[in-house]
């Protein structure tokens, strides 16, 4: 594998975003992704006259910004560093003095930055920070109950990327003009080989292993538990989201018999999770990293101590490289302690931690991927061709559906291909097939979810097509309703990594009908974490999933105005008939 360009220096905040060169080495697609940076007005010296909030570790100084006090960079864990890597989240040291809480704290390591999906990469491993927006502080006589509602957000990235420091949580904490003041908390969290690692010599040290990155966020829930009143918040109405990978942790923490009574309601925005590779595709992929490192596959402790002395660089060249994941990169994996069971038996069973959940899907889903593949494609960029097409659905629907997965039936490549014929325009074809498939297996898991009493589900699929995208203007790329283009309604100024375009202008270039729905997602996702409802209460204009034929039970986000699907609708257009039979679930 090519060796990646790492500067040992620096992260950079959002106010400072210079323009890099790229090392593109291979093509791929890498669906299921979020990267982001946000723009935003500078800090002046004003701005730091904000409050000091008594938290349960120490006293911390934040600022206010438009109404909204920002409480940036506090640690909730200690430096997972040295004899810390590879361990779960222990706690941090405690300070009696106010510590400065007004920028962002470091970026976890990464290296697959994507270009303009993420960045700048990073070689800090003391990254467990989170931020806070409320427009509430608690004044010591309002009791608990009357605070706030509380959403705790997953960044995307593949959980190889992305960082807290992307998101502004200012517009979700003020409600916008229809919503309901929340305090909104965002979250840096172990990511690639640092977050996500099973192998033989630190699985055999008697701790929890292999899903670092979800034990951090079960470390940040539990800091929110101790802490949200300070923030004028309720410890009692926590709802955890996240968007791509973002959602995936989400499932694995509602999964997670060790995150019960941590949070009480989930928002799945992309990727709600159906799959997860077994421990022994971790433990295979571990092995095989501790040998290229040169530490070996062995159980021993002098194999752990020799992986805990590797260099943070060399760590992220086994990796992957700028665009794509090396071969020993798992993610978040069925460990059997802090994820049990998969997530097919988890929700067939019941065996999950149930609440209500709202999860969705934008409409053009595969295009985030087909975008990736054309902007590392050149010099010169061109679309996709047949050939890619082909070779991508080959690709997809040969062998297994997910690493220890069981095969797919004889036929599937043939089978695709015939019901989307690439013809003269392989984008196209490429974007149904991809973003039909991931709808349907998003539609089943809405039924399996809604089948639990206890388990309220609100459905939605994001349609605008035409909101601004970050990507530069590549020949012949349209990105419709694009993975991740739905990020910029609730988070403000939201435009991808360091690269990202329109940049800090970006919210500006909502329409006026962009500005309307933007409102109306804002109120929804607080009204959720206030009553579990989108509504506040009743059933319009979001119905509730109840897997019945003819009702309405899908929301439709869109301008000029919101609507809804029934289910049949919802089937028919994403050809369900035909996916439903192709798409293999895993027990």
């Amino acid at each position: 594998m090519p060796k990646i360009g790492m500067n040992d220096s620096q992260t950079l905040t959002r106010e400072e975003k210079p323009v890099r060169a790229l090392v593109i080495t291979t093509t791929s697609i890498l669906c299921g992704l979020l990267f982001a940076v946000t723009a935003s007005a500078p800090v002046t010296a004003s701005d730091k006259t904000g409050p000091v909030v008594k938290t349960a570790e120490g006293p911390v100084t934040g600022l206010v910004r438009n109404g909204v006090y920002e409480f940036l960079g506090i640690p909730y864990a200690a430096p997972p560093v040295g004899k810390w890597r590879w361990m779960p989240p222990q706690p941090v040291a405690k300070w009696k003095e106010p510590r400065d809480a007004t920028h962002f704290g470091k970026i976890c390591a990464q290296a697959t930055t994507l270009g303009v999906f993420a960045g700048p990469a990073s070689v800090d491993e003391d990254c467990l920070y989170l931020n806070v927006f409320t427009t509430k502080l608690d004044k010591g006589d309002t009791p608990a109950s009357s605070g706030l509602p509380v959403i705790v957000w997953i960044h995307g990235g593949g959980n190889v990327d992305g960082t807290a420091a992307d998101y502004d949580g200012s517009k979700l904490a003020t409600g916008g003009p229809l919503g309901v003041p929340t305090v909104v908390v965002t979250i840096n969290y172990r990511l690639g080989l640092f977050g996500f690692l099973a192998h033989p010599a630190l699985n055999a040290e008697n701790h929890p292993f292999g899903n670092y990155g979800i034990m951090d966020i079960q470390s940040a829930l539990r800091w929110v538990q101790r802490n949200a009143a300070a923030f004028g918040g309720d410890a009692t109405r926590v709802t955890l989201g996240g968007q791509s990978a973002g959602a995936t942790d989400t499932g694995a923490n509602i999964i997670a018999p060790s995150s019960a009574g941590l949070f009480h309601r989930a928002i799945f925005q992309s990727s709600p999770l159906n799959a997860m590779p077994p421990l022994a595709v971790g433990l295979t992929r571990g092995g095989d990293f501790g040998m290229a490192a040169g530490c070996g596959s062995g159980a021993d402790a002098a194999a752990a101590a020799c992986l805990r002395a590797l260099s943070v660089s060399r760590i992220l060249q086994l990796q992957g490289t700028a665009n794509g994941n090396g071969p020993y990169v798992t993610g978040p994996m069925v460990d059997g302690s802090i994820v049990p069971v998969s997530p097919n038996t988890a929700w067939t069973a019941g065996r999950f931690n149930r609440m209500p959940i709202m999860a969705g899907n934008v409409q053009d889903e595969q295009t985030f991927g087909i975008g990736i593949t054309e902007y590392f494609s050149g010099p010169p960029q061109a679309p996709i061709n047949e050939a890619q097409y082909v070779a991508n659905i080959t690709a997809a629907y040969s062998g297994v559906e997910y690493p220890g997965g069981p095969n797919y039936p004889k036929g599937t490549v043939e089978a695709v291909l015939k019901q989307y014929p690439p013809g003269s325009d392989p984008q196209t074809a490429l974007d149904l097939a991809g973003s039909h498939a991931g709808a349907c297996r998003n539609r089943r898991i809405d039924a399996m979810w809604a089948k639990w009493p206890d388990t309220p589900v609100y459905a939605y699929e994001f349609n605008d097509r035409h909101a601004p995208y970050y990507f530069p203007a590549m020949p012949g790329f349209t990105p419709l309703a694009a993975h991740t283009i739905d990020i910029q309604f609730l988070f403000p100024l939201w435009h991808g990594g360091i690269l990202g375009t329109p940049g800090a202008s970006q919210s500006a270039e909502l329409s006026a009908d962009e500005q309307r729905l933007s409102d109306q997602l804002v109120a929804a996702w607080t009204r959720f974490a206030k009553t579990g409802n989108p509504n506040d209460s009743g059933n319009r204009p979001w119905p509730r999933f109840v897997n019945q034929e003819g009702v309405p039970e899908y929301l439709s986000q869109n301008v000029p105005a919101l609507s809804t699907f029934t289910n049949a609708q919802f089937g028919t257009d994403h050809n369900c008939d035909f996916w439903d039979r192709i798409i293999v679930y895993q027990p």
